[in-house]
Parts: structure tokens; C-alpha cells; sequence
């Protein structure tokens, strides 16, 4: 729950730094200067494409709470028992070595979105966060394919 309040505080701080940014921006086009108009517009395309990134990042959470809760409620999540350094980082010989399984696991069945979410959670637990977000997207399109 702590992750989920922290993207509330945030998104609810991006929404007033916006509406800050967003009012000079108006001020600025209000003088009717050339420069300080230009500058204006330029000042309110940045709140309007931060919202746009906020909001795609928390729909891209939704979404994967929503699959993660269907796997734990079907017994089908990755449990976490990979040993750890002190520092509470995952021991990466470890995770490699789940990480194949999850592979494995994938390539078996392309189509079904379980095992798209469970190699995201490999990668991560491997380090490679690019990786994990471009599964888990893939399992929430096949799941959301599965839906429909």
C-alpha cells in the first residue's frame, strides 16, 4: 500500500506544480509580447505532456496490480524466494538462474499472459528494468486480448 500512497502524494504534487506552471504560462501569453507569448505556449505544452506521462504510468500500475492480483487469487504468482546480499538486493547468480525457468516458461507458451508477467518479475529481480516493464506490457496486452 505504501508504493500505491506514495504515486497518489506524487501525482496529487505534479497536478499542483501543473496548475502553477501552467498559470504563468497564461500570464506570460497575456501580455501579448511576441517572445513572452512564444514563451507561454512553449510553458504550457510541458504540463500537458507531464500529465499525459503521469497518467500513462499510473495506468500502467493499475493495470499490473489488477494482473497481479488475478494470479495471487489463482495461486500462479512467482514466490520471492531468491537469497539476498546484505545489502537486500537480490544475489544475481540466483536470479539469472530463475530468470531461465521464467524464459523457458515464455517461449512454451507465447500466448498466455502468466507467464509474460512472471518473466517481468525475473527480469526484475535480474536488474534489467527495461526488460521487466516491456514484459509486463506484453502481459497486459495478452491478458487484456484474453479479456475481450
Amino acid at each position: 500500500m505504501t508504493a500505491k500512497r506514495t504515486a497518489i502524494v506524487l501525482a496529487v504534487v505534479f497536478v499542483a506544480y501543473a496548475v502553477l506552471l501552467g498559470w504563468r504560462g497564461v500570464l506570460l501569453i497575456g501580455t501579448g509580447d511576441r517572445v513572452a507569448v512564444g514563451l507561454g505556449v512553449a510553458v504550457l505544452v510541458i504540463p500537458v505532456l507531464g500529465a499525459f506521462l503521469v497518467w500513462r504510468e499510473l495506468q500502467f500500475g493499475r493495470r499490473t496490480e489488477i494482473l497481479a492480483r488475478e494470479l495471487e487469487a489463482a495461486g500462479g504468482l512467482p514466490v520471492d524466494d531468491l537469497p539476498r546480499r546484505p545489502s537486500g538486493r537480490v544475489d544475481r547468480a540466483a536470479a539469472d538462474v530463475a530468470f531461465e525457468k521464467y524464459r523457458a516458461e515464455a517461449e512454451a507458451a507465447p500466448d498466455d499472459w502468466r507467464v509474460w508477467f512472471r518473466l517481468s518479475t525475473a527480469y526484475d529481480a535480474a536488474g534489467d528494468r527495461r526488460r521487466a516493464r516491456a514484459s509486463m506490457r506484453t502481459a497486459i496486452a495478452k491478458h487484456e486480448a484474453a479479456v475481450t
